[in-house]
């Protein structure tokens, strides 16, 4: 049995992955915490704070497919050193905001910074990462960044008290710099030129296959929608909880601040255990049938169901500890579909991997944009804080069915663009 060494080439490379993805989310959803700040200062509404959690969704939109390209054709390297750059400036300058305007600007920026970097992640890992191990990659990866999202209410908290929401920011921001050094300094493109790398780990990671000519778009779109659709479904959710969980607990129950944050950290820490135990079961179901259906859409929609299943008491109940319940449980569900999720374009297209992935990850900047708008006219609106899970409901019970279009078995060959209706089976 070999032993897994943290201080291999592969390793070194995952985990600087997981940091970056703890990074960027903790950099997302600080906003979410230091909003009982700058809402008080600017006295902002509801629905004016919804469209600064909502403003970063813009242009990491818009740079989801385009970050995906760039990051396939010039490299995850320099992809995510300028992106990281950019998104570490980003947060250090939303602690300079004066008010709405420059919040937007510093959130919009924020957006462009990150756009790219989960595309450019999955490109690294369609090198770095065995095929066996997908699943695994992009659920501890996206553990992290649950992670993230856990100690961020805690942490924000702990700085706005001590010093003030300001200074939130700066530090975010200037861990976010820091991990642009050392990115530049641990990885390489290809894992031959990795001075760790070892002859058994080259052995198991994908054969170096050249560049492709170029991007067959339409056919990568459509091959991709049925995905960016169960991703958008998901994504609502997602950012729902991200946006308003930390002030559900503060505005809904009329607790401290303090006591939301330790409860919103107690629902965020259910999503990293959802998205590591996803990871580990969708590479065990492959590992076990050889069927990628099963691997990944079977699980994905059963998860879906269970993530709304979960949901449902909220909408009979005002009691704190089955809130709660209800809540990690239903964040949990959801994050389980994470590494099957992430795991499919690598799947689908392993060549285009980073376009494919920015393709579906559209899905979840689309509902990123709606998601916390609409969840804060809602509450601006009726007064109820559990009203805006029902649309989460109703998206997860069309995930559910959804999820049976993506075919991840179904590999999108490169003469496809010639021959769109030939799909290459890899489920055995």
């Amino acid at each position: 049995m070999k032993r897994f060494r943290v201080t291999s080439a592969t390793s070194i490379v995952l985990v600087m992955l997981c940091i970056m993805y703890f990074i960027t989310y903790l950099d997302r959803v600080n906003v979410s915490t230091a909003a009982a700040g700058f809402g008080k200062e600017f006295q902002l509404s509801h629905t004016q704070v919804g469209l600064v959690f909502s403003a970063f969704a813009y242009p990491y939109l818009l740079f989801q497919v385009i970050g995906g390209w760039v990051s396939d054709r010039f490299g995850a390297k320099r992809t995510l050193l300028f992106c990281g750059a950019i998104w570490g400036v980003a947060t250090v300058l939303t602690g300079f905001a004066g008010g709405l305007a420059s919040l937007l600007a510093a959130r919009v920026l924020l957006g462009f910074g990150e756009g790219a970097t989960f595309p450019a992640a999955t490109s690294a890992m369609s090198r770095w990462v065995a095929k066996e191990k997908r699943g695994f990659a992009q659920g501890i990866t996206h553990a992290a960044s649950r992670v993230g999202n856990a100690v961020a209410p805690a942490l924000i908290v702990l700085v706005m008290a001590t010093w003030g929401w300001r200074e939130s920011f700066y530090i975010c921001g200037a861990l976010s710099l820091l991990w642009v050094v050392v990115w530049a300094l641990t990885f390489t493109e290809h894992p031959k030129d990795h001075p760790r790398i070892t002859s058994e780990e080259l052995a198991v990671l994908p054969a170096p296959k050249p560049k492709a000519a170029g991007v067959p778009w339409t056919k990568l779109f459509r091959r991709m929608t049925p995905v960016t659709i169960v991703y958008f479904c998901y994504g609502w959710t997602l950012w729902l909880f991200l946006s308003w969980i930390p002030l559900y607990f503060l505005h809904n129950h009329h607790l401290q601040l303090k006591k939301s944050a330790i409860f919103a950290s107690v629902v965020f820490f259910a999503g990293v255990l959802g998205d590591t135990l996803g990871g580990l079961v969708t590479d065990w179901i492959f590992k076990r049938t050889g069927s990628l259906k099963r691997a990944r859409s079977w699980m994905v929609s059963v998860c879906m169901l269970f993530c709304l299943l979960s949901l449902i008491p909220l909408m009979f109940t005002h009691n704190l500890v089955l809130s709660i319940a209800c809540l990690a449980s239903g964040f949990f569900f959801a994050e389980m579909t994470i590494g099957p999720m992430w795991a499919i374009p690598m799947d689908i297209a392993p060549e285009f991997a980073g376009t494919a992935s920015g393709m579906m990850n559209t899905g979840s900047a689309l509902a990123a944009i709606i998601s916390p708008v609409v969840g804060g006219f809602l509450i601006d609106y009726f007064g109820n804080w559990n009203l805006p899970f029902v649309g989460s409901m109703l998206l997860m019970a069309l995930g559910v069915v959804l999820a049976f279009r993506m075919q991840p078995e179904s590999r999108f060959a490169l003469d496809q663009a010639d021959n769109s209706h030939v799909p290459t089976h890899i489920g055995a």
